[in-house]
């Protein structure tokens, strides 16, 4: 829901000087150039699910690739989603035809429980439950573990995911009153945190409701480690 402080998920983990792109919801391009992150360089953005808060901005994505003469991209483009994920790619290029690219080639991998190495990092997907096909991603590099759930329910596959991170990234959609199907809150988010062993947790995905409640403080009746409510704009070192 529209937020003067929250736009849609979207958010980047930079191991070394490689942006990596995880989901793409509406604003997200336009908030990337205020982060200072030059979306020309993103070359890897991994999907959780297919909803349209989380992937609208694929489409403005490619278009700013292919539209603006001079500046169209090269570099091969790598994009990991969960099962159905190519379908939907190609279904979005049917429907918007213009934004296929000719000056580089995109590479859409499916993923459901499994890891990918690069030479930077591995990343892990589990399932999440939001979904029948939603995931999350664990990334492990420089001896550091980031974890994202993306949409997600309490469930053992997102607690194994998140074993040990050194920073966690929940959604929590609404306050424990307001529970809703197929989502966090902040009770519970903060289960999944503890009973992983999280040392940071990040809360994320809050609906404009969340902002009447004490968002932190229920989620810190069940987990002791370092809570931040996240903003647009965030940044934080893993």
């Amino acid at each position: 829901m529209p937020s003067p402080t929250r736009g849609s998920p979207g958010l980047v983990l930079k191991v070394g000087d490689e942006p990596f792109l995880f989901d793409s919801g509406s604003g997200t391009l336009e908030r990337l150039l205020r982060a200072g992150i030059d979306y020309r360089q993103v070359d890897y953005i991994f999907y959780t699910h297919r909803h349209t808060d989380h992937t609208i901005d694929l489409a403005s994505f490619l278009l700013a690739t292919v539209a603006t003469p001079g500046f169209q991209r090269e570099r091969d483009l790598f994009i990991v989603g969960p099962k159905g994920f190519q379908r939907f790619f190609e279904k979005l290029l049917s429907l918007y035809p213009w934004l296929k690219p000719r000056s580089y080639r995109v590479n859409v991998r499916e993923v459901w429980q499994g890891r990918l190495r690069s030479s930077l990092c591995m990343v892990e997907a589990r399932p999440t439950g939001h979904t029948p096909d939603s995931i999350g991603y664990r990334v492990e590099a420089e001896g550091k573990v980031f974890v994202y759930s993306g949409d997600a329910v309490y469930c053992p596959s997102l607690v194994r995911l998140a074993r040990k991170a050194d920073l966690m990234v929940l959604e929590c959609s609404f306050p424990n009153e307001l529970e809703a199907e197929g989502h966090l809150t902040p009770s519970l988010a903060g289960k999944i945190a503890t009973e992983a062993g999280a040392r940071r947790l990040v809360l994320i995905h809050l609906y404009p409701v969340c902002d009447q409640y004490d968002i932190e403080g229920q989620c810190r009746a069940v987990y002791h480690g370092e809570i931040i409510i996240a903003q647009d704009l965030t940044r934080l070192e893993v």
